[in-house]
């Protein structure tokens, strides 16, 4: 039987723990941590997951400030807010939610962020250190992926991984952490030619290739462990509008040793280690 790999289970346990070590840094502090969630535009899948990052924050004790611009919201317009944010003692970690409007050039907002504040891991420094192996926030899903992992006792030191993608926020970093834990990794991508042939001779799959239900059973070895971070929104059989990811999960039981779902996999994984790294970024710049 495959074992159900519950990002909201483990979410949920992370969190738990989490607001105990936030009232414990509040009250020894008098500071609460904060986060600054910034949505530029209207697009209605931003607006979804930055109301379920505010929520979240109130559950674990963070302070939220949520700051929403229009669509025509101009580069230098954008760069003041942040530039207030980065002075801004009350805030601890800074997110700007992607994807941005075109007339916006994500790497360059990135930039503009205070590295001590990036709680996505997602600036230049904030690689740099975690490719040194001195991370201040790592990337919010791939270490929300590790941190399955490790709550299902799943080692992958000594075993042959593969992520599917090769992106800054997912599957870059997601590749380096799976080094870090001494698996041996390969990353197939966009020229990749033929992606299943590397996926079903290895022990662990990270796919994160975003498009749906690109991979199933066949793409994977008996007794693999496959994660999925793909999110999608598709038309089920009833006409409903339904969520699926990167993979075929219902074609992996009785064939992967384990597996996430989606939903309930790694979204919830997610934005729990979104909330962890504000905590880690106000700790360390309490004792700048």
């Amino acid at each position: 039987m495959m074992l159900r790999l519950d990002g909201k289970q483990v979410s949920a346990a992370r969190r738990a723990v989490l607001k105990d070590k936030v009232r414990d840094f509040s009250q020894k502090t008098g500071h609460t941590p904060g986060l600054a969630v910034v949505l530029v535009g209207d697009d209605p899948a931003s607006q979804v997951y930055v109301g379920g990052k505010i929520k979240a924050c109130a559950e674990v004790g963070l302070e939220s400030y949520e700051h929403r611009l229009p669509e025509t919201t101009s580069p230098s317009e954008l760069k003041s807010l942040i530039d207030q944010l980065n002075s801004d003692n009350k805030v601890d970690g800074i997110l700007v939610q992607l994807p941005l409007p075109k007339s916006l050039d994500a790497d360059e907002v990135l930039t503009w962020i205070d590295p001590n504040k990036d709680v996505d891991g997602l600036t230049s420094s904030s690689m740099g250190l975690l490719w040194m192996g001195k991370p201040r926030a790592i990337s919010c899903t791939p270490a929300g992926v590790m941190a399955i992992l490790e709550h299902y006792k799943i080692t992958v030191a000594g075993k042959t991984a593969v992520v599917v993608g090769r992106s800054n926020i997912v599957g870059k970093p997601m590749a380096h952490l799976l080094t870090q834990a001494d698996a041996t990794v390969t990353v197939c991508h966009s020229r990749t030619k033929d992606v299943s042939s590397h996926t079903k001779y290895a022990d662990v799959v990270v796919v994160a290739a975003g498009r749906p239900r690109m991979l199933g059973k066949d793409d994977f070895k008996e007794g693999s462990i496959v994660i999925d971070v793909g999110i999608h929104r598709q038309p089920g059989s009833d006409g409903k509008s339904k969520l699926c990811g990167d993979v075929r999960f219902e074609e992996l039981e009785g064939w992967a040793q384990a597996a996430t779902p989606v939903p309930g996999g790694v979204g919830p994984m997610t934005i729990a280690m979104l909330l962890e790294n504000t905590l880690r970024l106000a700790e360390l710049n309490q004792n700048k």
